[in-house]
């Protein structure tokens, strides 16, 4: 008995119907002791909403994949669960060269779950960021509403943003909030 984790496609925007599709037959066929988890990895970020308000939502990490952690069966003969997954609903196949699949390493399985929250200590969301270095920002609240520059610095871990201003024609850099500013 060999229990990995393994990487399967699904249809993009498909993952949790693929995923009850897959529970459902997994119920049906008794292979609760062949398929053991099945993960669609998220991680929660902060999205900036119209308004400067901030909103915390999940994305998936990986847009068109589920992670099945099971038992295979032996290299030559894959066990019935192998079908089952493959047959499912919503699951286009599993990721592999050939026809075997390929476990995923324990360090991609250790990343997925730590970046999911699933393993390890749970970080704050992160900020999604909707500029980059460079880009024409317009300042729409505090003291520099009305005011737009570009913006020099970028740091996701405190939501901050560094803008170069012009105030009285000299340039100015200005710590703001993400929510502070939008794309010019």
């Amino acid at each position: 008995m060999s229990i990995e984790w393994y990487a399967v496609h699904t249809l993009v925007g498909q993952e949790e119907k693929a995923k009850a599709n897959l529970e459902k037959r997994i119920k049906a066929f008794g292979l609760q002791d062949k398929i053991f988890q099945v993960l669609i990895p998220t991680e929660e970020v902060v999205e900036l909403r119209e308004g400067g308000k901030k909103e915390v939502v999940r994305k998936k990490l990986f847009p068109g994949y589920l992670f099945i952690q099971m038992d295979l069966g032996d290299e030559e003969e894959p066990n019935e669960a192998w079908e089952v997954v493959r047959g499912t609903p919503g699951i286009t196949g599993f990721v592999g060269a050939g026809m075997r699949p390929v476990p995923l390493s324990p360090d991609e399985v250790r990343h997925i779950l730590e970046v999911s929250g699933l393993l390890g200590k749970k970080e704050a969301p992160k900020a999604q960021v909707a500029f980059r270095e460079g880009d024409q920002v317009r300042v729409v609240s505090g003291p520099f509403a009305d005011f737009t520059g570009t913006v020099t610095e970028i740091n996701p871990e405190r939501g901050k943003v560094k803008v170069m201003v012009t105030i009285f024609g000299r340039e100015t850099p200005v710590e703001l909030d993400f929510s502070q500013v939008v794309k010019a």
